[in-house]
């Protein structure tokens, strides 16, 4: 056997092995990976007489006489959707809302254990995005929040603003704002680290999806230049008068530039951004980057470019990928689960941008904390942003993103001692 065959077989007995763990994990010793539990006792007659007829009757006097009380004798307030149609589900594709269900499982059970908030996942088979909305909006009386999660683009879009304008409860796609809240975290303070300005630097980007786009209107609204941006699709760079494959969202960011594909983009660039596909950045390209420069290649499960492809010539680049086996990994449970408890802490009636700012800076912020243990900043360039398990997270970012809330008036109740 070759050397190539025998890590072949290697890589694969271990993908096979990660593959049976993972569906045993599924599996057993119960199906699924959540449940329904009682927050109260149910043990006696008493018990029942008051979750149930005839004592439930009052609650629901109370709610119609206030329907705020909704907050105060339900689950309501705390309770969020995770909802998909399962047109763009991870790595995986156009699988259908069935087969999404593990993974909107697996949502919720983040949700739970980092900040508290409880799930109910929804999987709609409706890939119309009008009735999809429709269908969605007629749940608002159940849930405190909508978490939409893998629609693919550009639907994704249009479903989140309609939703938006059509509720009175936070609605948030994970995919787009959730990686731009992090990755906007690691730019602020890789920049730091390089002594560089956000709104001097020169920015290529790699992908015109949903997530890229959102990572662009975040960073933009914390001061970065859309002039000084080059974004490429499949077609190449995005310019003014481009036909192929373009819409409106990809054209709010076409730039006047001779170049037309990413090569061109990179040369010159103080940042890297990718939310493509795989391998599609060469050493050659980030040698022609501008000195010091940060390198964002999230693809997934194999990055744009390897941490030690860069590294091989750049010993002056900050890397971070999508992936937990190499530093600086941009992982999304950094914001969805704190960014809604600190939505549901106050009652809000939506996400808006300055609460998706407050949560950029908290954890850019913490990442700078010593931890504990140790009096010196913990920030390096490989560790531009916190652990996923750093225990401070939910106490840092949820009560920033409340008091967002709160200072541009889209609370509908304030915490005592706030």
């Amino acid at each position: 056997m070759s050397t190539a065959q025998s890590k072949h077989a290697e890589h694969t007995g271990e993908a096979f092995n990660l593959k049976e763990a993972a569906l045993a994990y599924h599996a057993q010793p119960r199906a699924g990976k959540i449940s329904v539990t009682p927050t109260k006792p149910l043990g006696d007659a008493r018990a029942l007489t008051l979750a149930y007829s005839p004592g439930v009757a009052f609650a629901c006097e109370a709610i119609v006489e206030d329907p705020r009380s909704a907050g105060t004798y339900t689950s309501r307030s705390n309770l969020v959707a995770v909802i998909t149609n399962g047109t763009a589900v991870l790595g995986l594709g156009d699988i259908g809302p069935l087969a999404s269900k593990p993974v909107m499982e697996g949502k919720a059970c983040l949700f739970k254990q980092f900040a508290d908030v409880d799930v109910f996942d929804i999987e709609l088979a409706e890939n119309d995005p009008d009735l999809f909305i429709d269908t969605v909006v007629r749940m608002e009386p159940t849930f405190g929040g909508i978490n939409l999660e893998d629609i693919k683009a550009p639907d994704c879009f249009y479903i989140e603003q309609q939703l938006r304008k059509r509720m009175n409860i936070p609605v948030f796609h994970d995919d787009q704002h959730g990686t731009a809240i992090i990755v906007a975290a690691g730019i602020l303070n890789g920049l730091e680290l390089v002594g560089k300005e956000i709104g001097n630097v020169k920015v290529a980007v790699s992908g015109a999806g949903a997530a890229s786009i959102a990572c662009l209107d975040l960073l933009v609204s914390l001061g970065l230049n859309k002039s000084l941006l080059k974004v490429c699709d499949s077609q190449g760079v995005i310019y003014p008068g481009r036909d192929a494959s373009m819409e409106e969202n990809k054209a709010r960011y076409a730039n006047d530039t001779s170049d037309r594909d990413l090569a061109d983009a990179m040369v010159g660039a103080d940042i890297f951004i990718g939310v493509s596909k795989g391998g599609v950045v060469s050493a050659q390209m980030v040698e022609s980057m501008a000195a010091k420069p940060l390198i964002f290649a999230l693809a997934n499960p194999h990055p744009e470019i390897a941490p030690e492809k860069v590294h091989a010539v750049r010993d002056d680049a900050i890397v971070a990928t999508g992936r937990s086996d190499y530093p600086n990994q941009i992982n999304n449970v950094l914001c969805f689960p704190y960014i809604f408890r600190g939505a549901l802490d106050v009652g809000a009636t939506t996400i808006n941008e300055e609460m998706k700012l407050a949560c950029v800076r908290a954890i850019a912020a913490l990442a700078k904390e010593p931890l504990p243990g140790h009096e010196s900043s913990a920030l390096t360039p490989l560790q531009l942003i916190p652990s996923p398990f750093d225990e401070r997270l939910r106490s840092w970012v949820a009560p920033a993103v409340s008091q967002a809330a709160i200072d541009t008036g889209v609370a509908t109740r304030v915490p005592s001692g706030t």
